[in-house]
């Protein structure tokens, strides 16, 4: 559980966080200087951005693993899975896609998660490194600002269930349904304000609460797809059609597969860069492999057999093709059954909220204000910008969706080539963790004035061109692979620039100024 007076940090020299203050209050930076350390800034430093102790840390191969579990499983994930069905795809293809895809996931999550684990800092400060202290913000913005809009949206896409759930309970709520008020029903403003407030009471809890969470939600949401598909196929007869009357054949078909798998890339671009925010706490390396192994290789082939059973099962019976689980949920003739499949469909889609879209924008609000907001308040003000925006109108604006979604969505992978190339390629891992905390001019990450201008310089270019294969029509052929195009581009235009300042480098660990890794 989360401490509202957390214990102070043993180094004498640390700026005191909490305390009887209601704002977050640290002594001058100057107070802060110790013989052979630069000063800790107030402006970079608090409880939540600081380093996590090895000693103490909680999340281990489970909890990675439930992370996916719950993620993978996502309704919008299923949307994206059944349309490869519906494009052509059979039953191998689609596994064959959701293969790659889990591959390089596996691959790319795996060596972000290693930044976390070994830095103990969120994305934010990790950005430091390669961007500069305050260039980070550029990156931490863009990260969070789509987690926000897409923290509205899943959070009303889970209303719909919830809207669903409480008509079959109670009929004659179905009147309360049909007017509209800045877009949503009076149903929907309840089932909205309800999934709302149980997001951000689970959040005020801090990261602990949200591992727990994750924990629980996993094999709930495993079961529950599971049982599913077994009552599908019951239904059908015991017998699901493999492909459609449409299928792909040839370069067509092959073509489709890979981008299929890229595609999986792009849907988990956010998350490949911010996944340090849970790995920071992370027991080890070898609990992040086992975790990514089991959560992303093998979960996705569980979700790929899932997907084709569904799919497959409900094409077989009137010869149409669902869009997600909530279309089957809704058809379920048994009231008790429907309830608890949408009970666990809310469970699944909180659970992806808080990890996807929660923590990323509490993270960036929280490195943009570390002397005001701490991991509740900035969670908070997340979510009234979740709520203000009145994300169902968004949702129901392609235009919102394409270009300003898919577009700001582009620029994560060239943040992501940037990132890597800087810390894997020039840096070799090292990092002075102390010095992300400094305004020193002396400091590693000071650059000019705390920006890195030649990583911005490599980011500016590759994310225009990977806004424009994103968004383009006509690039649409190549568009399922803007992601990997953008993160190339980022990395290869950064290389040269980057390794001028690639001479005394320090591997510097953070545990001095390191603090407790729940909190």
């Amino acid at each position: 559980m989360r401490h509202d007076k957390p214990e102070p940090s043993h180094h004498p020299h640390l700026p005191h966080i909490g305390g009887d203050h209601p704002i977050l209050h640290q002594p001058p930076a100057e107070a802060l200087a110790t013989p052979g350390m630069p000063a800790i800034s107030e402006r970079l430093y608090n409880q939540d951005l600081a380093p996590t102790r090895r000693a103490g840390r909680r999340w281990g191969a489970y909890n990675i693993f439930t992370l996916w579990a719950n993620d993978v499983h996502s309704l919008g994930n299923y949307v994206f899975a059944v349309g490869l069905f519906a494009l052509g795809l059979g039953a191998w293809q689609i596994m064959l896609s959701f293969l790659l895809g889990a591959v390089l996931l596996f691959l790319l999550l795996s060596l972000s998660g290693f930044m976390g684990e070994k830095l103990g800092v969120p994305f934010p400060v990790l950005s430091r490194v390669a961007f500069g202290i305050h260039g980070a913000q550029i990156a931490a913005i863009a990260r969070g600002g789509v987690a926000i809009v897409w923290f509205g949206i899943q959070t009303y896409l889970a209303s719909v269930v919830l809207r669903v759930l409480l008509i079959a309970v109670a009929p004659g709520l179905a009147s309360w349904d049909r007017n509209s008020f800045l877009g949503l029903s009076t149903l929907g403003w309840i089932a909205f304000v309800v999934l709302w407030v149980l997001q951000v009471i689970v959040v005020s809890y801090g990261m602990e609460m949200i591992r727990k969470y994750e924990a629980f939600a996993g094999p709930v949401i495993l079961l529950t797809m599971l049982a599913l598909a077994v009552w599908l196929v019951v239904e059908s007869g015991g017998s699901i059609a493999f492909s459609t009357a449409d299928s792909l054949s040839g370069g067509e078909m092959w073509w489709n597969i890979v981008v299929g798998g890229a595609l999986w890339i792009a849907i988990y671009g956010t998350f490949v860069l911010n996944f340090c925010d849970f790995t920071r706490n992370a027991t080890s390396r070898t609990a992040i492999i086992r975790g990514n192994f089991f959560g992303i290789p093998l979960n996705m082939l569980f979700f790929g057999a899932i997907v084709v059973t569904l799919a497959g099962a409900q094409y077989r019976i009137n010869g149409e093709v669902i869009e997600s689980p909530a279309d089957i949920v809704r058809t379920i003739p048994n009231t008790l059954l429907l309830v608890l499949a949408c009970l666990a469909l809310l469970v699944l889609t909180v659970a992806v909220n808080l990890m996807a879209n929660f923590v990323a924008p509490i993270y960036m609000l929280t490195n943009l204000l570390p002397r005001v907001l701490d991991f509740r308040r900035a969670g908070l003000v997340s979510a009234v910008i979740g709520l203000v925006i009145l994300p169902w109108n968004l949702y129901n604006s392609p235009a919102v969706i394409v270009y300003f979604l898919g577009g700001l969505g582009a620029i994560l992978g060239p943040l992501f080539g940037v990132i890597m190339a800087d810390y894997w390629i020039l840096r070799r891992t090292k990092v002075n963790v102390p010095d992300l905390f400094t305004e020193d001019p002396g400091g590693d990450y000071h650059y000019r004035g705390g920006f890195n201008m030649l990583a911005v310089a490599a980011l500016v270019p590759a994310a225009v061109i990977a806004i424009l294969f994103a968004v383009l029509p006509v690039f649409s052929e190549v568009s399922g692979v803007s992601w990997f195009i953008g993160a190339a581009l980022g990395a290869l235009f950064y290389l040269p620039l980057g390794s001028r300042r690639t001479t005394g480098l320090r591997d510097v660990s953070g545990e001095p100024i390191a603090v407790a890794s729940v909190h």
